[in-house]
């Protein structure tokens, strides 16, 4: 099993910045791609970004390329988001996944296998 606790959300207002963690535990995540969700109200859960097991390889939705930054330190078993530029539609509740399966780049929320409970994010005008 394994455990994901993510933290860093709040209220930003809009040009701001804000970085997310995802702490793991329960299993060492250097084996495993990961990624970030975000869902706001109404709306289903859409991709964000993700990073593959030793950092070097990320990938984002188009919403958010340019102004995201994934990444990970598998020393200390976490992945970060780094937001910038946020915009009052980046609000929405924020969650990290873990993908059990090697050797793809995974964008929909059923090809992963774990998750936290998710991070508010809300982006003021």
């Amino acid at each position: 099993q394994v455990q994901l606790v993510e933290s860093g959300g709040g209220l930003v207002q809009a040009g701001g910045s804000l970085r997310l963690s995802c702490a793991a535990s329960g299993r060492t995540i250097s084996s495993y791609n990961m990624g970030w969700f975000r869902q706001a109200p109404g709306k289903e859960r859409e991709f964000v970004a993700t990073i593959d097991r030793s950092g070097g390889s990320t990938h984002y939705a188009d919403s958010v390329k340019a102004r995201f930054a994934i990444s990970r330190d598998n020393a200390n078993n976490t992945m970060y988001l780094y937001m910038y530029g946020l915009k009052p539609e980046d609000t929405a509740v924020y969650y990290c996944a873990l993908d059990l399966q090697y050797g793809r780049v995974a964008v929909h929320p059923a090809e992963y296998a774990y998750w936290g409970q998710g991070t508010q994010v809300t982006v003021s005008s």
